[in-house]
């Protein structure tokens, strides 16, 4: 049975809502960011980076969302949630993967935590604005991109499209939000209505108001 150390909207929202998707069996470990028990000794030992996810696998650790997501997919490939080698799509696949999660996902980690970012005072609110800017032309790169479209990627969904929905509801706080965006927007109601989302949202307790 698979474990997943998580945090609710943390990083391991996209593992976990994958997780609900395949439809198999796993257990939640809830890791308290709180009271940063991501670096007690007991997690490190786990995850030596003191940060979340992490896939206990049988004996098998494995870190980093991306990293899990595919090895969940790879697992499963019955689940179709990656392009097989030979697929057109594969390639925009990880495209798109390596795109929100290398480039997307650091730009909103740089707006969320300026100050980590700067040795000058009062610096940091100039660099969130400036990131939100950056951010937001990001996503409309995306919603142009989803024009006429379900999903980032073929017909069906992969983890791709879970990624951009976790990192949407990251930026719902933004002056233009994802849900702002027209094809985006759409794409976003959409997908909350799946019940995999809705199942880990329930369990997290994210509400999905917005999104109706």
């Amino acid at each position: 049975m698979y474990q997943l150390f998580y945090y609710p909207r943390n990083a391991s929202w996209a593992p976990h809502m994958l997780l609900e998707e395949i439809d198999t069996v796993f257990e939640l470990i809830l890791v308290d960011r709180k009271s940063e028990q991501q670096k007690s000794p007991e997690y490190l030992k786990l995850n030596p980076t003191g940060r979340i996810p992490t896939l206990a696998d049988n004996d098998q650790i494995i870190t980093e969302s991306a990293a899990i997501c595919l090895h969940l997919c790879e697992k499963h490939p019955e689940s179709n949630l990656l392009p097989e080698i030979g697929d057109p799509d594969r390639a925009r696949f990880f495209q798109w993967l390596f795109y929100l999660t290398t480039t997307l996902q650091p730009e909103l980690m740089l707006y969320f935590y300026p100050d980590r970012h700067t040795t000058l005072p009062d610096t940091a609110n100039a660099i969130a604005s400036a990131q939100e800017a950056r951010i937001t032309d990001m996503f409309a790169f995306v919603d142009q991109s989803l024009a006429g479209k379900n999903f980032l990627v073929g017909d069906h969904i992969s983890v791709c499209d879970f990624f951009l929905f976790m990192l949407s509801h990251w930026a719902s706080e933004l002056t233009r939000p994802p849900l702002a965006f027209e094809h985006l927007g759409r794409y976003l109601r959409t997908l909350a209505q799946r019940p995999a989302i809705r199942r880990a949202c329930e369990t997290e307790g994210t509400p999905l108001t917005a999104y109706q």
